[in-house]
């Protein structure tokens, strides 16, 4: 179980998620520690939306830097891409950064 499970399967269940996520790779977006709102995803993630979900595995609350067809490639705010994931693995999108 990673560090967002819990949130995730309160997104799945269609409950919007209140949380403080903790590192510097979305620096200038979310710092560590703010508390942020994510809703279920209703929409096609669409580049610039930040979002929680599954890349290889690994949880994050990261950036969509791209989208094709069904999948969806994720990075952070620093440059790094994390990889391509299905849009199934795209679980809420960011609402509110407090």
């Amino acid at each position: 179980m990673g560090w967002a499970s819990r949130y995730i399967a309160e997104l799945q269940a269609g409950r919007t998620v209140v949380f403080r996520p903790h590192g510097n790779s979305m620096q200038g977006r979310v710092e560590s520690g703010q508390l942020c709102t994510v809703a279920p995803l209703e929409d096609t993630p669409v580049p610039g939306d930040v979002v929680l979900c599954k890349v290889n595995g690994a949880q994050y609350l990261h950036l969509v830097k791209a989208v094709q067809g069904d999948r969806v490639q994720i990075g952070n705010n620093k440059g790094r891409i994390n990889g391509w994931t299905s849009r199934k693995q795209v679980y809420g999108k960011l609402v509110k950064v407090e």
